[in-house]
């Protein structure tokens, strides 16, 4: 493959619909460092933004991408079209950790019952 070839035109889509990119990318670059150029274009006045690079997920023609492939290991036929931008979706995802808080919150106010019997 020539130089031109090894690089790919992609935009990412957002949830609510806008784009950030496109962004010219070289096919060995890895889906984690790609995830880092997208954290740091992320417009700062939308709420709910990713902190880090295991917060969301990018998603191309319909596979998850794996952080530690690269982007030439991830192709789908429509990323080998000369001059087109792809596009791939991110998908933000909700921390699990709140969850686990509620669940151990509900533990320790069990724990802190009185389990007298009055007879």
């Amino acid at each position: 493959m020539s130089g031109v070839q090894d690089q790919l035109e992609i935009k990412f889509r957002l949830t609510d619909g806008t784009d950030i990119g496109p962004k010219s990318f070289p096919a060995a670059a890895s889906v984690s460092t790609v995830k880092e150029s997208i954290l740091a274009q992320w417009p700062k006045e939308k709420e709910n933004g990713p902190r880090t690079v295991k917060d969301f997920k990018i998603i191309s023609a319909g596979k998850i991408l794996e952080n530690n492939k690269t982007l030439g290991e991830c192709r789908s036929p429509m990323l080998d079209i000369p001059g087109v931008v792809t596009t791939m979706h991110v998908v933000v995802q909700t921390p699990t950790s709140d969850r686990g808080t509620e669940k151990k919150s509900q533990m320790e106010q069990n724990q802190n019952r009185c389990v007298c019997v009055i007879l």
